[in-house]
């Protein structure tokens, strides 16, 4: 039993009494429970600030894992230019030109992407036009 004028053992089950989150539980007599406004009522919980240790690590491993595959891309593409040097002839509508078989296979890959690229806007302008 508590005497007049002391505050009573705080239930675990009541709001703001986690002695973890309002400071083991306990106010002065008179003032409201800390984490409550003077009208107790509790003030809106607030988000961290900035992205979790979790989200920052799987980024930085996101970050790591690009760098090795440009790095990659790049060493294949290198030695596909190097292997690929010889002067090819190549026959257009008009002309004949001769050309470095690695500039003819980077045109013909170019094209086939413009292509594709085409194809892909016109496909989704007509699903949104549906």
């Amino acid at each position: 039993m508590t005497t007049p004028g002391t505050p009573a053992e705080p239930r675990p089950s009541a709001p703001g009494t986690d002695p973890f989150a309002t400071g083991y539980g306990t106010s002065p007599a008179g003032s409201a429970p800390t984490g409550t406004t003077p009208g107790g009522t509790s003030p809106a919980p607030t988000r961290p600030s900035g992205p979790s240790r979790a989200g920052r690590a799987g980024r930085t491993a996101g970050r790591g894992l690009a760098l090795v595959l440009l790095i990659a891309v790049t060493v294949v593409l290198v030695l596909f230019a190097v292997f690929n040097g010889e002067t090819v002839p190549i026959s257009l509508v008009f002309t004949d030109v001769r050309a470095p078989l690695v500039v003819a296979l980077l045109i013909a890959a170019a094209l086939g992407f413009l292509v594709a690229a085409l194809l892909g806007a016109v496909l989704a302008a007509r699903r949104r036009n549906r």
